[in-house]
């Protein structure tokens, strides 16, 4: 079972940077950036981050393939879908930097992005993050996530989890919209035009 989300105990008053956190070695541990504070996700887990399970990697291809058959239907300039854990530099001093399994970046920022020689990581707020969740994820570490992304002004969140094959809709200021196998998943208006069968993501079909 996952520990309870707690950074670690740095020196007074110090705040960690994004080189900071990409020189840590890869143990398997997820960290996230936030606020210059370390915190880890799914300390203890036996399925370490850089192993993802079957149900996580099937659901996220699929959720790839959904979101970029719809940018190829777009007029250009198309935005961008990235995939695999990628990282996103949210916000700088102090540092807010996380791992994403799949974002979408509108086309004038993705285009900044792909331009920017100064980090091979995404220094953009994406317009939809999308994380898988895994079965040994805390209700602390998913409310650490949520809220993180969404303060930091991404305009919509999709949690997919593949178990209960639901699919939470995040926004902020606004409830939460939770979608199962009976229901389309939409992208308006972030992304207009985007329609998908829940049930298509999750099937076994």
């Amino acid at each position: 079972m996952s520990t309870a989300v707690a950074p670690p105990a740095p020196p007074a008053d110090k705040l960690y940077t994004t080189a900071d956190l990409l020189a840590i070695p890869d143990d398997g541990i997820e960290r996230w950036l936030i606020d210059g504070r370390i915190v880890e996700f799914g300390r203890g887990r036996a399925e370490p981050m850089t192993v993802r399970n079957k149900f996580h990697t099937r659901t996220e291809a699929r959720t790839a393939h959904a979101l970029g058959a719809w940018r190829e239907a777009q007029p250009k300039p198309r935005g961008e879908v990235h995939s695999g854990e990628a990282g996103v530099i949210l916000r700088h001093d102090p540092d807010l930097t996380v791992g994403i399994d799949l974002v979408y970046l509108p086309a004038g920022v993705s285009a900044q992005v792909m331009a920017d020689d100064a980090t091979t990581l995404i220094d953009a707020v994406p317009t939809l993050a999308v994380e898988i969740l895994s079965p040994n994820d805390t209700i602390e570490e998913l409310h650490v996530r949520r809220t993180t992304l969404l303060r930091a002004g991404v305009p919509v969140v999709w949690f997919l989890d593949p178990y209960l094959r639901t699919v939470g809709v995040h926004r902020p200021g606004q409830p939460p919209t939770v979608l199962n196998e009976t229901q389309d998943l939409t992208g308006n208006p972030e992304l207009p035009g985007f329609r998908v069968p829940v049930a298509r993501l999750f099937s076994d079909d």
